[in-house]
């Protein structure tokens, strides 16, 4: 069945050759998706007729946010260890054992029911496509259960191996980084697609960090890193050298490294809700943007430092605290995060492409960042058909 969606205040379709600038922009639009493709974009009044007809009343119109970063398998929380962080205690990267040990005695239907929870605060926020990361097992059995529990819920599965060293590990990194090599790799890597890394101080250095991408390689998998969070380090000179198809915090980088992302394919991902939540240091986002870096935005969804799915919570924070523009932050939260996916049919709104699509409770895009904290998404389509939907109260 064909759906045209009328009377669309502003329409952004990420496309340049469609519309105005860079998300290429309509006004007075309308979108048909048939199929669980988008068949046509435009202007309103030139809409072909289509099996289905919503009147959106001058709402407007986005592709689905990409969320290229997330950490879904998980138990328990650290409500406690972020009160204390609020109260002056600085953030370390080992409180990651306090989920290891939750994630590992919890059950599958505990993990999976946790997942499925959260998965369902990201659509009800606009977001269409999740990336979700192991991370939290860290042995071979718990890391496999998390993986096969991802996948059952997207096709974007990041083995997070090398999170930090287990307890059972600990003082001993090169031993783990060896087991890593030689076993968990092994047995994740059919129900996984990319590989990735903590590259920081407290967690893995860089020879440690290039072995685990060297084998995930080797094993079909693509690298992602988790880089220059909490210090300047080796991150994202270590993605770029391995074709990264991301590396992601980039809180603490030098015009080096800033040289080194703007010649390469890697994109830099923004996640300004986990430094809001650790009070780090801001990613310069506009230092990337201007030196022609592709910068993605996401929400780092994790129980220790960034316990939120909302992606207009991050834009709000990136238009504010990073410097960057409405548009770019849109288009980071989309089509930057379709590129930190190495996806090219999802965050925009061309023929051809995936029907992904949220309507706002806003005329603009620009209400994103111009309401923090209020609930515009009024309505998600996933491949073409309602996946939630809500109006607020007249």
């Amino acid at each position: 069945m064909s759906v045209l969606l009328t009377n669309i205040g502003t329409l952004v379709t990420n496309d340049p050759a469609a519309g105005a600038g860079a998300l290429g922009v309509i006004h007075d639009a309308a979108v048909v998706f048939d199929d669980g493709a988008v068949a046509w974009v435009g202007a309103a009044a030139q809409a072909p007729s289509a099996d289905e007809r919503h009147d959106l009343d001058g709402a407007a119109v986005l592709p689905g946010f990409v969320e290229s970063h997330s950490h879904l398998v998980f138990a328990g929380d650290r409500a406690e260890e972020f009160g204390a962080r609020m109260a002056g205690k600085p953030y370390a990267a080992g409180g990651i054992r306090t989920t290891i040990a939750a994630t590992r005695s919890a059950t599958d239907e505990h993990l999976r029911a946790n997942v499925a929870r959260l998965l369902d605060e990201s659509l009800r926020s606009g977001s269409t496509t999740v990336e979700i990361k192991s991370g939290y097992g860290q042995s071979v059995s718990s890391e496999l259960r998390s993986v096969r529990i991802a996948g059952e819920f997207t096709d974007e599965v990041t083995l997070l191996a090398a999170h930090v060293p287990p307890p059972e590990y600990a003082g001993r990194a090169d031993d783990y980084v060896a087991m890593v090599c030689a076993e968990m790799i092994e047995a994740c890597a059919p129900h996984a697609k990319w590989i990735d890394v903590f590259c920081e101080q407290g967690a893995f250095d860089r020879d440690q960090a290039d072995a685990v991408l060297t084998a995930g390689a080797a094993a079909g998998l693509t690298p992602r890193v988790h880089g220059n969070q909490l210090h300047q380090g080796p991150g994202v000179q270590l993605a770029v050298a391995h074709y990264a198809a991301s590396v992601d915090h980039v809180a603490h980088v030098s015009p080096a490294d800033i040289e080194a992302l703007a010649g390469s394919s890697t994109v830099a991902t923004v996640l300004p809700a986990a430094d809001f939540c650790t009070r780090n240091t801001y990613p310069d986002a506009r230092a990337l943007i201007d030196a022609g870096v592709t910068v993605a935005l996401g929400a780092d969804c994790n129980p220790g430092t960034s316990y939120t799915t909302s992606i207009p919570f991050c834009i709000a924070l990136a238009v504010r605290d990073l410097h960057m523009t409405p548009e770019e932050a849109v288009w980071a939260a989309t089509a930057g995060g379709a590129r930190a996916l190495r996806r090219d049919d999802i965050g925009v709104l061309a023929p051809g492409k995936r029907a992904d699509a949220i309507v706002l409770d806003a005329p603009s895009y620009l209400h994103l960042a111009y309401r923090p904290g209020v609930p515009l998404v009024r309505q998600v389509w996933k491949d073409g058909v309602v996946a939630t939907s809500w109006r607020p109260r007249a």
